[in-house]
């Protein structure tokens, strides 16, 4: 049996994870911000430890012994907020997690990156772990970025991390309703004739690739994998079938890309200045999500580790769903 530390637990892919690992024998002791964030793990025989990874004390204080593998899930995910918030939830709390899993002697740390540090304003197909990263489209990428370089700095330490695309699934609160609730407020913006395809990911997919990679052990040490649906499928249509099954009408506005990102750009820096706390209804990062196409290549994960996507879209629908609307 593994004891596996698993970070951020009391949010989607974290709980989600540490199910899956207490399901399949392991000792998996979960980690959240509040003790009110880990109830949902209340019925599960997972050790629940409360922690805030950006304070330096607490993490060092943190009795962990003969821990087999830490999968960090934890950390702020927004397209809007201040860098020094991104800063403290995902870089500072990273590099206060590395330096408990060294002192503790942790044989596998694994970093739940982002697919977002990939992003540029223009069509990607078939990005490879390899590829140069772009100046990070916004507070948030950069984050994940610098954490991922403190990741791959540590001396001593295995690591390995994952880039998921696009996760959604039954229990997530930002992707698909975030698209879902736009579209029931009225038109969604068109871009370039809808011609933008992507590759999401369903979250039991994101957990199995996880598990794959704990299994692998020192195998997946100082690698970075892509995980996604391997599925390139029109943006339209996901909305289209997504609102279909959530009983919601889509209805499409084509917009010229150059006026619409003059004028979101525009509003940010309304919101920069005076609602700094309040995330505008469109950023330059979601609309540039429905404008350019952006897919991963899956060939690192699948021929080293021996993982690949099984859930296809229609089937993350209906596990999403359940049998609600059409198919």
């Amino acid at each position: 049996m593994s004891r596996i530390l698993v970070t951020g637990a009391g949010g989607f892919l974290g709980a989600r994870i540490a199910r899956h690992l207490a399901a399949s024998g392991h000792q998996v002791i979960a980690l959240g911000r509040t003790a009110s964030s880990l109830e949902v793990l209340k019925a599960t025989p997972v050790t629940v430890l409360v922690c805030d990874l950006a304070d330096r004390a607490s993490v060092s204080s943190l009795a962990l012994s003969q821990i087999d593998g830490i999968v960090h899930c934890a950390g702020l995910s927004s397209n809007w907020g201040s860098k020094r918030d991104f800063e403290r939830n995902n870089v500072t709390a990273t590099a206060n997690l590395l330096v408990q899993a060294k002192k503790c002697g942790a044989p596998h740390f694994i970093y739940v990156s982002s697919s977002s540090v990939y992003f540029r304003f223009s069509d990607q197909l078939d990005v490879s772990e390899t590829s140069v990263l772009p100046k990070p489209v916004n507070h948030y990428a950069w984050s994940k970025v610098t954490a991922e370089t403190l990741v791959r700095s540590v001396r001593d330490l295995p690591t390995t991390i994952v880039r998921p695309r696009g996760i959604y699934g039954q229990g997530d609160r930002a992707l698909l309703p975030r698209l879902l609730r736009a579209a029931a407020r009225g038109p969604l913006p068109s871009f370039h004739c809808g011609r933008a395809v992507t590759d999401l990911t369903h979250v039991d997919d994101v957990v199995a690739a996880i598990a794959c990679l704990l299994q692998q052990g020192s195998k997946a040490a100082g690698t970075i994998y892509n995980v996604s649906g391997g599925e390139a499928i029109s943006i339209r249509d996901i909305i289209g079938r997504s609102a279909k099954r959530a009983g919601i009408a889509v209805r499409w506005r084509e917009v010229p890309w150059p006026i619409a990102i003059t004028a979101i750009r525009a509003i940010e820096r309304f919101h920069g200045v005076f609602r700094p706390k309040v995330e505008p209804i469109v950023t330059t990062y979601s609309a540039g999500l429905l404008a350019f196409s952006q897919t991963l290549d899956l060939s690192s994960i699948r021929d080293e580790m021996g993982w690949r996507p099984k859930i296809s879209f229609e089937d993350g629908l209906q596990r999403t769903f359940g049998g609600r609307g059409g198919s």
